[in-house]
Order: structure tokens, then sequence, then C-alpha cells
């Protein structure tokens, strides 16, 4: 059994393949335009038209997918920084416990005291301070943004930018001092790092260079 596709559904598919970003803001994205063109049509045909030309109206009256995406996007483009910001909040709340020292084997204390690796402690605290910082703003402003043109229009490119450099340098950081921190660097030790560090990061990463694909749209 062969099933035709009605104006609004073949409107809505060809949307849907338009917007890429969260899966579950977009599904959101494409319900509340579903309802517009529904409610639409029903009062086309209510001023005597039948469902077919009601639907294409409606359609027609909705707007072409070349004004309409962009609006999209923009909205998908807050969404996903919001979510970029996120992960790298928690990906970095997490690094306290990581750093704690006498915990793991890399972060004990040597017998000679390291320059390089009480260095590197101290700056990773405090790029860890501003990063955490920093993915609160982003959250905060994605709010805005929703709202705002102008942070909407700035907002996914530096999210993603700073999300980016934060994961770079924050990782480079944990596998120094994993290298530096113990009386013998192991493979246990470079294991967390990799566990608690760079995998998290690594992920919030991805996160952003989708950030960044929608902030070329």
């Amino acid at each position: 059994m062969s099933s035709t596709s009605t104006p609004v559904d073949a409107y809505l598919t060809a949307l849907g393949k338009a917007l890429p970003g969260p899966r579950r803001r977009k599904a959101d994205l494409l319900a509340e335009a579903r309802d517009h063109l529904v409610d639409a049509t029903e009062a086309f045909e209510a001023d005597g038209l039948d469902r077919d030309e009601a639907e294409r109206e409606a359609v027609a009256d909705f707007g072409e997918l070349s004004d309409v995406v962009p609006g999209y996007r923009a909205d998908l483009a807050v969404s996903q920084s919001r979510r970029t910001a996120m992960m790298l909040f928690l990906a970095l709340i997490i690094q306290p416990i990581v750093w704690q020292e006498g915990v793991w084997s890399w972060n004990q204390d040597p017998a000679t005291p390291n320059p390089v690796n009480e260095f590197l402690q101290s700056f990773v605290r405090t790029v860890g301070m501003f990063a955490i910082a920093g993915a609160v703003v982003a959250v905060i402003a994605a709010g805005i943004g929703l709202r705002n043109a102008f942070v909407r229009q700035h907002l996914t490119r530096v999210t993603a930018v700073f999300a980016l450099v934060s994961a770079v340098v924050i990782s480079l950081i944990g596998v120094a001092m994993s290298a530096t921190g113990g009386r013998t660097p192991d493979l246990p030790a470079f294991g967390v790092v990799g566990a608690f560090v760079v995998l998290p990061l690594a992920f919030v990463g991805l996160q952003a260079g989708r950030c960044l694909r929608l902030a070329r749209a």
C-alpha cells in the first residue's frame, strides 16, 4: 500500500532536511511548524477550499524555505551553543576530583618537587575557573539569545571558539601534569587523564564543531 505525501508533509520533510542541530529542539520546531500549518489549513478549508488546496495555501502562506530556514537555524544554533556550554561545564566541574592531591598515582608528592608540575597545577586551576565561569555565562547568554538578535548573532561562534580553546588547553595541561606529577609516569596515570579529562573534553570539542557548522550555515 503506497501513501501519498501531502503538501504539508512534503514541506515539513524538506524543512527537516534543511535544519541541522540538536534533535530535540529540531523536533520541537518542526512540531510547532506542523501545528501552525494544520491550523492554517483548517482556516482555509473553512473558507471553502478543499483539503489539498488548503494545504497548498497554508504552505505558501508559511513562506519559502529560503526565507524560513535561516530563522530556524539561528534558533538551533543558540540551542547548540547552550548544549556545548553545558558539556564544557560538566566536563570541568569534575576536574577538582581528578586533580585532588594524593588520590592518583601520578598526583602523589614526589620525592623531589617538580617546578613544572607546580606551575601546571596553579595554571590549570586558573584556566579551569575561567573556563567554568565562561561556560556559565554562555548558558545564560543562550537564554538571552533566544530573545535578543545581537546576542543570537554572535553567541554560537564565540561559544564554539571558547569551548574549543578551553578543551584543547586543559587537555594538554592534563597530559603534561600526568607526565610530571608523580614519581614515575605510568599507564594508569595517562588512563586517568584520558578517561576523565581528554575524553570528556573531546566530546566538548565535537559539540563545539557542530556550533561552528551552524554558525557558517
